[in-house]
């Protein structure tokens, strides 16, 4: 998915639009069917890429018109950081994506330099369905239609040139489906942010409820590989009952080649954890030994999960459906935030706040919904530390009521 760049020329889209807006009198119908003979139209499957907007690989349609010498990429994966509050809209599901042209050597020069692979299937198609899907193109890249609001799951650059391609296919598309493997929305990205295991562990902090629902065949072509394998074994039903493959021929244009690590910190999520962990227990200790409560701890354990938990609540007001219900909201609860310092006050006084009570319930609750939304283990392992500091905290206090009775 890539950025959007002052690539843009005026001529392409000149030509572009030259393949079918010629005047009446210039040629006929015949002649521009019989031009399309020329056209090859193409999927292009994209490898991932080093920055978090392409783990996932990308989509694109490549379109050669060998009579013409045009070798062009329509894209829809167009975004620019530089658009205002970018990360808020994405965040919020309420970012727009722009179509866009551009010849194909610029495009396949730029992954060339990032170090990732491209493939390319050539897709079945009569000179009716090519004509049909380059007026698709020319109207869709009119201004006041290649702007799209961008959603990961539903609407991205890959569902986007799928329908391109198929919806103007006169059959139907028939893929290759087997039911008795099924996946879920959070599963389907796991594979390809395994080895990136903070972009993994926030995209599992803030994904909710659906996104663990199973998904059907076209649900899972919303990621650009899906897609692509199942291009390869699908057939086109063509009113008359005949059959004919939906691709052609598949060749590498870019092949695989190692792109050098991306770096993350240097502990991961469950590194980080088991420190917190352990500094749980050292601080317990200590208060054990000193009979001191050290509240300072508690403090910043309640500053840092009402954040993440405000963070949370804020998602349930986004248009992503996959993230407005959350059962991490549970553990990381934005109410702590409001009672950090009545809890603190009561701390410091040797007294158990009410509130540690209800998160320590929240907390459990969460543990016990484990089978309805899966999350990382990182998070049971902070959803643990919490309650085993609640629970030492409620020995504290009761040790030191009793000291004072």
């Amino acid at each position: 998915m890539k950025r959007l760049k002052s690539i843009f020329r005026v001529s392409l889209l000149v030509i572009f639009i030259s393949l079918t807006c010629r005047p009446a009198y210039a040629q006929s119908d015949s002649t521009i069917l019989k031009s399309m003979d020329a056209v090859r139209i193409s999927l292009l499957t994209c490898g991932p890429g080093q920055q978090i907007y392409s783990l996932y690989g990308h989509t694109a349609i490549r379109f050669q018109d060998l009579g013409r010498n045009q070798d062009l990429v329509i894209n829809y994966g167009m975004f620019s950081f530089r658009q205002k509050y970018f990360i808020i809209r994405f965040v919020f599901g309420l970012t727009d994506y722009e179509m866009g042209i551009v010849p194909y050597t610029d495009f396949i020069a730029e992954y060339a330099a990032q170090g990732r692979w491209v493939m390319q299937q050539t897709v079945n198609l009569s000179r009716e369905e090519k004509l049909a899907i380059t007026q698709a193109i020319d109207e869709n890249y009119r201004p006041e239609n290649r702007i799209y609001r961008y959603n990961y799951f539903y609407d991205n650059c890959t569902t986007r040139a799928r329908d391109m391609l198929t919806d103007h296919i006169d059959g139907a598309v028939l893929y290759e489906e087997n039911r008795t493997i099924t996946t879920s929305y959070r599963e389907m990205i796991h594979q390809w942010n395994e080895d990136r295991p903070w972009a993994r562990f926030g995209n599992d902090l803030l994904l909710g409820l659906k996104a663990d629902k199973k998904t059907d065949n076209k649900a899972q072509q919303f990621l650009p590989d899906s897609l692509r394998k199942d291009f390869d074994h699908a057939l086109i039903i063509n009113k008359d009952g005949s059959r004919r493959q939906l691709v052609t021929e598949t060749s590498w244009l870019l092949k695989p080649s190692k792109q050098p690590e991306a770096k993350e910190f240097i502990l991961s999520p469950m590194q980080c954890a088991l420190l917190l962990l352990i500094l749980t227990l050292l601080v317990i200790g200590s208060e054990w030994y000193s009979k001191r409560i050290l509240w300072g701890f508690d403090l910043l354990l309640l500053l840092l999960d009402g954040a993440a938990g405000l963070i949370l609540t804020a998602m349930l007001f986004s248009q992503h459906p996959t993230v407005s219900l959350n059962t991490q909201l549970l553990v990381f609860c934005p109410l702590s935030l409001i009672f950090l310092f009545p809890v603190v006050r009561s701390l410091r006084r040797h007294r158990f706040h009410p509130y540690l009570k209800l998160w320590a319930a929240l907390t459990a609750l969460f543990l016990l919904l484990y089978p309805l939304q899966h999350y990382e283990a990182t998070v049971g392992i902070l959803a643990l530390i919490l309650l085993i500091r609640i629970s030492s905290l409620r020995i504290s206090c009761s040790k030191s009521s009793s000291r004072h009775e």
